[in-house]
């Protein structure tokens, strides 16, 4: 029989409230807090802490507070700026490519919950993967919904909620977000 971990990381239906999956998001919890709380002078002790908790490639900066549910599903490359409050809940994996900027508050969540209230209630939950293509910025207040993709040259103006994929050198906006135009 599969663990709730097996099943979560191949995007399977499975319980949030495993106790590995639960010691798993309390690790990363610790993890957020301590980097939220480092000392703003020590930059190569707080890159160190953020290196242990998600993978980059490269240069990449972060203002505190963050948040993640693991971590360990978080892939990120080169010249990586995020604002103030990102949330990441990676139960899937999301891969973020280079020179990606992201404004404050920002939501990137690949958890969800199915619609069937009695599955819902017992702790299902299901993950889908989110990829953040080249050239980027998502605006302040930005959310990304679970399986969503976004091409490269991307902007996501301010408080759009990102339901479906959105194609390479564009300008969306709304909920749901949709281009509305060209950078080409």
């Amino acid at each position: 029989m599969r663990t709730e971990k097996e099943k979560m990381l191949a995007g399977e239906p499975y319980q949030a409230c495993d106790p590995v999956l639960s010691q798993d998001r309390k690790r990363a919890k610790k993890a957020c807090q301590q980097i939220n709380q480092h000392d703003t002078d020590d930059l190569a002790g707080r890159e160190a802490l953020l290196a242990v908790l998600i993978r980059f490639d490269g240069k990449f900066w972060i203002e505190p507070p963050l948040y993640v549910d693991y971590g360990y599903n978080i892939q990120i490359g080169d010249n990586f700026y995020a604002n103030h409050g990102l949330t990441i809940l990676d139960g899937a994996p999301v891969i973020i490519g280079k020179n990606v900027f992201i404004a404050p508050n920002v939501v990137i969540a690949t958890a969800g919950h199915p619609l069937d209230k009695t599955r819902r209630a017992t702790g299902e939950e299901y993950v889908k993967p989110i990829t953040i293509g080249d050239d980027v910025w998502l605006g302040a207040h930005v959310t990304l919904c679970p399986g969503v993709t976004l091409g490269n040259n991307v902007v996501v103006g301010a408080g759009s909620v990102v339901v479906h994929d959105l194609p390479d050198n564009s300008v969306c906006v709304g909920t749901p977000a949709r281009p509305v135009k060209s950078l080409a």
